[in-house]
């Protein structure tokens, strides 16, 4: 496309006492090493003083315990495991203190497990039994109701084993941007991940996982007019913090951003892509509530938000980075008229809102729902390899239409 656009910018429920999560016939997420610990199944029960929590491990792997407020939970880290129980799972479990239940790699050297309580708990009791009568390893994790001073009091409390967890590895860096090459920079981020699994839709298939595959195709398609220079936010099923995913976009000096999503709907029937950008404002109730639900993600995978800066509240959109609001509702334009020439769209197709994934103050950007995985036609669609060829060969098209326009800006 010749020299670089622009210059730079500055800058169940389940009856009974006993749940019972069974061995699975999964494949091993791409992540597990093959000498990983395996966790062949989880189970929750409850007792008449206690709510108990049961994983069986291949291996006397280190553990750390802890609680969490705002809402209540208790997380469970290990080193990275190899999760062989289905992942479609997650959120079946109501028994006792706790709600529901999720699992994935939380950072590449860290696996968790997050038991979304129902009221303040506290860890009483965490060990280990060795394998005996059939069973495997087994990490014991025992949990009571206490009240909120209580809870309060303990906040800062963690159990772990004697055996250090590994250290944590720093996360996911962009690539160091090569300042010889003039082309732009796409940044496609894949949203959730790991620990966070999204939607799940009615056949029980992931967010995560759908759009990791459409960021992946995309990719190759973008590099292969060898117009653009392409970043991914992650590469595999991993957790990103929702800052961790803009700092990756600064690093990687984008020129625009692109997060996919999959939505889902109380109606089965409702259907169609859709495309938001950014504003405090929303366009619609609708529009409010998935914001609201995408800036959960950090705390659906346990992250602990204390005395950390609220990206959504507090960061200001000031005059600097009106021309990159301006700049992002052009292309959601522009790819809206794309999207619709080979897909079905929603109604009212481009929406704004606070998302704070999209909160860069220098890089154009947009979050692309690319369906809804409630309706069960359209679910199905988007496993598609042919779906996903109509769906990213628009938005190849919108990318293009983008940066000619930004180019006659430039020569004007």
């Amino acid at each position: 496309m010749g020299e670089r656009i622009m210059a730079k910018r500055l800058g169940h429920r389940l009856a009974g006492l006993l749940v019972l999560l069974v061995l699975a016939g999964l494949a091993a997420p791409q992540s597990a090493q093959a000498d990983d610990p395996t966790v062949s199944a989880v189970r929750l029960g409850q007792h008449p003083d206690k709510t108990r929590f049961v994983m069986e491990l291949s291996t006397a792997a280190p553990y750390e315990v802890f609680t969490l407020s705002n809402p209540y939970r208790v997380v469970i880290d290990l080193p990275q495991v190899d999760w062989q129980i289905p992942e479609n799972k997650m959120g079946e479990a109501d028994v006792g203190l706790v709600r529901a239940l999720r699992f994935g790699l939380f950072s590449p050297t860290t696996s968790r497990v997050v038991l979304d309580a129902k009221t303040p708990v506290a860890i009483d009791k965490v060990f280990r039994l060795s394998p005996r009568e059939g069973y495997p390893y087994r990490l014991v994790v025992d949990m009571k109701r206490v009240s909120q001073t209580r809870f309060a009091s303990l906040s800062d409390r963690r159990i772990t084993s004697e055996e250090p967890l590994p250290k944590p590895d720093p996360q996911q860096r962009a690539p160091e941007p090569d300042r010889g090459d003039k082309r732009p920079t796409i940044v496609l981020d894949a949203g959730h991940g790991g620990v966070d699994p999204g939607a799940i839709g009615v056949s029980g298939t992931h967010e995560k996982d759908i759009v990791l595959d459409y960021a992946k195709h995309l990719r190759e398609l973008l590099e292969s007019t060898g117009r653009y220079r392409v970043v991914l936010t992650r590469q595999r099923d991993i957790f990103l913090r929702l800052r961790e995913r803009i700092k990756l976009a600064q690093e990687a000096e984008g020129d625009l951003f692109i997060s996919l999503h999959a939505n889902t709907h109380n109606s089965g029937k409702i259907r169609g892509a859709s495309v938001y950008t950014l504003s405090e404002n929303a366009s619609d109730k609708e529009a409010a509530q998935l914001a609201a639900k995408e800036n959960k993600s950090d705390i659906i995978a346990g992250v602990n938000l204390g005395g950390q800066t609220k990206v959504v509240s507090q960061i200001l959109i000031d005059l600097a980075q009106r021309e990159t609001m301006n700049e992002s509702k052009h292309f959601a334009n522009v790819l809206v008229d794309e999207l619709g020439q080979s897909v079905k769209l929603l109604g009212n197709t481009h929406r704004y809102a606070g998302f704070a994934v999209l909160k860069s103050p220098n890089i154009p950007s947009v979050l692309v729902e690319i369906g809804y995985m409630t309706n069960r036609q359209e679910e199905q669609q988007l496993l598609t390899a042919s779906h996903r060829r109509k769906v990213n060969q628009e938005i190849l098209d919108a990318v293009d239409s983008f940066f000619e326009w930004q180019e006659a800006r430039r020569l004007r």
